[in-house]
């Protein structure tokens, strides 16, 4: 399992728009293959930094799923969504792999 880690830098002034935009992919990231943890806008602290989760089986599965919502009809309206209101400044994308298990018994 891998997660994915989309890191954002926002405009300050249009928080609201991130934030429609993070509901959109609530809806169609789950519905496309992904196992969406969430997205989180700005509370505290940085006005401009936001991120984006989700966990994906392997690089190829990603892949799909990439190819599986770039055909969603939501999907689609999200990224034109985004281009058209340009809140989002900069994407950075990070795969991680776990590497420590808090739950498990020694």
């Amino acid at each position: 399992m891998l997660t994915c880690v989309i890191r954002y830098q926002i405009d300050p002034t249009k928080k609201a728009e991130f934030q429609q935009y993070a509901r959109n992919w609530g809806q169609a990231i789950p519905r496309c293959g992904a196992d969406l943890i969430g997205y989180y806008a700005p509370h505290e602290g940085s006005t401009t930094l936001a991120y984006g989760i989700y966990n994906v089986r392997s690089l190829a599965h990603y892949e799909e799923y990439r190819a599986t919502l770039a055909k969603d009809p939501l999907g689609r309206e999200n990224y034109e969504f985004a281009m058209q209101e340009k809140f989002i400044l900069r994407e950075d994308r990070t795969f991680l792999k776990l590497a420590s298990h808090p739950h498990a018994k020694p």
